[in-house]
């Protein structure tokens, strides 16, 4: 019995580089790598459907000065912290409000 697993052994060993060496001449996938990304491009593509229309229709109505400066002061109090936070952010659910058990 342990002359034929030493006799397999040799055998897979006298084979294994030539598997290897196979492996690195072929590529897996020839033909997808030569067409990749062309779906994403086709759907890119068939998005767009005038890439000149800010040249072709100009926009004629405009936000006057006091309400685009209202709207930039709200978009920026957006990303500001909160003053302060009422009670312990820890605790869900229970507090001072009126629940169904009184």
């Amino acid at each position: 019995m342990k002359r034929d697993y030493v006799t397999s052994l040799r055998r897979v060993l006298a084979i294994a580089p030539v598997f290897a060496a196979l492996g690195g001449c072929m590529t897996s996938t020839p033909i997808w790598d030569a067409h990749f990304g062309e779906a994403a491009r086709s759907v890119v593509q068939a998005q767009i459907i005038d890439p000149q229309a800010a040249e072709h229709h100009p926009s004629t109505q405009g936000v006057d000065g006091s309400a685009a400066v209202s709207a930039m002061r709200r978009y920026d109090k957006s990303f500001s912290p909160a003053q302060q936070q009422s009670g312990n952010p820890f605790v869900i659910g229970i507090g001072a409000g009126g629940g169904s058990n009184q």
